[in-house]
């Protein structure tokens, strides 16, 4: 028998989005870590649903960026940040090196807590090359090594079905603090159906749920400003049939 989660605070949340109005950009950023890329790479495609912003994947749609392609990907994120360009300096150096700023951001911090509760509702997709993943990332504007990642979850089309395997945890990336630490687990349930993963973290520990329970109580947590991404990759060469598709419901945040 699995850990029940916390109940939600009571008092009124940070942030919360179901997207009824369409896309916030006053709360989201429809690009996909645009410094280290150009505009017409990192732009998402999306579209508005009757249950929430479907993110896609489309036949025409461009590679990341060519030195990680075949990668596409339609992401929205709570802020942004990089260097000047030219530099190397920016959210998310998801590579050890070769990264440089092609697109200065300045520093945009609309959603960028250090600590607290957040609840997502998302319903993914089933298709073999694609993953729906949602991740905190150190903003890195104060220090560099404030770059570690809360994987809350990334869920490949492929194990997708009666029940589904996800990949959760901490990723320590440049934070000498942090140490990586991510599993997999295992849902009772179709992925494709709506489901609400937690995240709450602060005082060391870091705690990932999904549909009430606890899958994992981690003792460690970063303490930096960090920013939500929520993002669909299609990884390896375009196939199949298009728009490729999974639907975020529905975001929920308490910071204090």
């Amino acid at each position: 028998m699995r850990e029940p989660l916390p109940p939600a605070p009571s008092h009124l949340p940070s942030f919360d989005d179901d997207f009824a109005g369409g896309l916030d950009t006053a709360k989201w950023i429809p690009h996909y870590l645009p410094h280290w890329t150009t505009p017409e790479r990192s732009e998402a495609r999306y579209g508005v649903t009757a249950e929430g912003l479907e993110l896609r994947i489309e036949e025409d749609q461009l590679d990341w960026r060519p030195e990680d392609a075949p990668l596409r990907v339609s992401n929205l994120q709570t802020g942004e940040y990089s260097g000047p360009l030219g530099s190397h300096r920016g959210t998310h150096r998801h590579r050890p090196d070769g990264l440089v700023v092609r697109t200065e951001t300045p520093c945009r911090l609309m959603f960028a807590p250090h600590r607290g509760r957040i609840d997502i509702t998302v319903s993914a997709g089933a298709d073999e090359r694609c993953m729906l993943a949602a991740w905190l990332a150190g903003t890195e504007h104060l220090s560099e090594l404030d770059s570690g990642e809360i994987c809350v979850f990334e869920i490949d089309g492929s194990a997708v079905g009666p029940t589904t395997s996800a990949r959760t945890g901490i990723k320590a990336h440049h934070d000498p603090r942090l140490s990586t630490d991510m599993a997999e687990v295992q849902l009772p349930f179709d992925a494709r159906e709506a489901h609400t993963w937690t995240v709450i973290w602060g005082d060391g520990e870091t705690i990932i749920g999904c549909e009430g329970v606890v899958l994992r109580r981690i003792l460690q947590a970063p303490d930096y400003p960090m920013l939500l991404l929520i993002d669909l990759f299609e990884i390896g060469r375009a196939s199949g049939s298009y728009p490729k598709a999974a639907t975020v419901r529905r975001v929920t945040a308490w910071t204090s």
